[in-house]
């Protein structure tokens, strides 16, 4: 049976990281999906990436914006999952009354963009993706 193929975006918050330890002792391979910042912020992954973690070898951490279609759909193409979990979102209250028109974008139009993507660059019909 092939290795299943999981991409987690909001992988760095605290469902995004308790997700990536399930799927990973169920023997995924997890890419997660984190946006780049100027901070280092993912103290939730820090056991994960540490290479004694169990099956720590089967999780792959990329950079980007949910909101660059490109890069998006470079990763889609380039990890093919089998499973697509969106937890991204902007978290931060005051910024998502400051920049309203992003926090729309990463909150709720990526999702429809990216069951489209997901259909052309894994090649599925899109009655079979699933993006939790």
């Amino acid at each position: 049976m092939a290795q299943k193929v999981a991409l987690i975006t909001g992988v760095c918050g605290q469902d995004g990281s308790y997700l990536t330890e399930f799927l990973l002792s169920k023997g995924y391979l997890v890419h997660g999906l984190k946006r780049r910042a100027s901070s280092y912020n993912h103290p939730r992954l820090e056991h994960i990436l540490d290479p004694s973690y169990p099956n720590s070898k089967n999780f792959r951490l990329h950079y980007s914006d949910l909101i660059d279609s490109t890069a998006l759909a470079n990763l889609l193409k380039e990890t093919k999952p089998d499973e697509i979990y969106n937890l991204a979102a902007q978290s931060h209250v005051k910024v998502s009354f400051e920049l309203p028109e992003y926090t729309a974008m990463a909150t709720g139009m990526v999702r429809r963009g990216m069951v489209r993507m997901a259909a052309w660059f894994v090649a599925r019909p899109p009655s079979l993706i699933r993006v939790r």
